[in-house]
């Protein structure tokens, strides 16, 4: 592939997820609202006016119009542009990644449903169901076109999961009598292991909890808050799941070997 190919290839990537992050924060704003998705059309906050077409170009509409309603000129949020640039940005890294191979799409929805959850979760300190539990099959049948993915190691992984995530969430409930962790991780971490399989599960938790720490530990300092300070799970656990299947074929060894030993158990366990 020529060089011209791959930057018109890598542009298409990035217009195709910044169109897809334009969709997504419609479902970030409508979903915790119990709003569908589809119908109406978007609208302005403010003043409620259909917003046309033409200024709701990814990202560009935005700068044009100086992040400003066309209509009653009042702010719209430079969120919505991050979104579309941020998810234009994973698709560009994982078609970069994987090129032509069914990985890529995989990854695009996977991509699509993290950035959804994780501004939900930012927002409203929830994960909704109506995508992580339908992920779970979603991501259960996408494994069939992932090679380093067998659909044993994808049951595990639901299994692992949803049964480690759980385990903490309970074990910490019962020692500080108060909740420290929702059931919506949970269900998060089994949609993880659906898409990514059982090896990818102590790695990601691994790698969310540095990532929570590094960032949760300054928090709860500067707000003076202490473990009091709520801090959703759900981002790191999507951030940790990117880099992870980024890395896939360079994930540590040691990695590969606990889920293999955890995808020959289960396999003898059903013989």
């Amino acid at each position: 592939m020529t060089n011209p190919q791959l930057a018109y290839l890598l542009s298409a990537s990035f217009l195709l997820g910044a169109v897809i992050g334009s969709f997504l924060n419609v479902c970030i704003y409508r979903i915790p609202e119990g709003e569908s998705v589809v119908a109406p059309r978007s609208r302005c906050p403010h003043c409620l006016t259909t917003i046309r077409w033409y200024h709701n170009l990814p990202v560009l509409s935005w700068i044009l119009l100086k992040g400003r309603c066309a209509y009653c000129s009042e702010p719209f949020s430079i969120r919505y542009p991050l979104v579309e640039a941020m998810t234009g940005g994973l698709f560009v890294l994982f078609f970069y990644r994987f090129g032509f191979h069914p990985a890529t799409p995989v990854a695009w929805l996977l991509v699509a449903a993290l950035v959804t959850i994780s501004m939900i979760d930012l927002d409203h300190q929830i994960i909704p169901d109506v995508i992580s539990l339908p992920g779970i099959p979603i991501g259960f049948l996408c494994t069939f076109a992932l090679p380093w993915v067998s659909w044993q190691s994808s049951l595990l992984g639901i299994l692992l999961g949803g049964g480690i995530l759980l385990a903490i969430a309970l074990g910490y409930e019962w020692l500080t009598k108060q909740e420290g962790m929702g059931l919506g991780d949970v269900k998060l971490l089994a949609m993880l292991g659906a898409f990514l399989g059982a090896p990818a599960i102590l790695p990601i938790i691994f790698l969310a909890s540095i990532m929570g720490t590094l960032v949760g530990v300054p928090l709860m300092l500067i707000k003076r808050a202490g473990r009091k300070l709520a801090i959703p799970f759900g981002p790191f656990l999507a951030g940790a799941a990117l880099i992870y299947l980024f890395f896939v074929d360079k994930i540590d060894p040691v990695a590969r070997w606990y889920g293999e030993i955890f995808v020959y158990w289960w396999q003898s366990l059903w013989g």
